[in-house]
């Protein structure tokens, strides 16, 4: 059975910093592109960040580049975003996926940003950034 978990999440204050980690189980993470999305109250689901599973190629969302870190770990079967100089406009529900845009045996990142070609998808993780 295919799992994705996300943790870290949390209250923290403007310009604070928290990681958020997702464990995969029933897949190998290495072999997928994996992306992190987040759902803001009153908008739509947005995608945040992603990385292929091959040539390591990312796509940061304009409003959050030079903040955000997305990662792997393939040894843990583990995916990462660190996320710094949070802003209160960060706060929302956070989901980690994996799949991409299949091409030739690998997974790519999507240089638009990630959409709906991922198919195995975490829970969530709140994060609120207040004061």
């Amino acid at each position: 059975q295919v799992q994705l978990v996300e943790s870290g999440g949390g209250l923290v204050q403007p310009g604070g910093s928290l990681r958020l980690s997702c464990e995969g189980s029933g897949l190998t993470l290495e072999s997928y592109s994996i992306a992190w999305f987040r759902q803001t109250p009153g908008k739509e689901r947005e995608g945040v960040s992603c990385i292929s599973s091959t040539d390591g190629s990312t796509y940061y969302k304009d409003s959050v580049k030079g903040r955000f870190t997305i990662s792997r770990d393939n040894d843990k079967n583990m995916m990462y975003l660190q996320m710094n100089s949070l802003k209160s406009e960060d706060t929302g529900i956070y989901y980690c996926a994996a799949g991409g845009l299949y091409y030739s045996g690998s997974y790519y990142c999507s240089n638009k940003g990630p959409s709906n070609e991922y198919d195995a998808w975490g829970q969530g993780t709140q994060v609120t950034v207040s004061s």
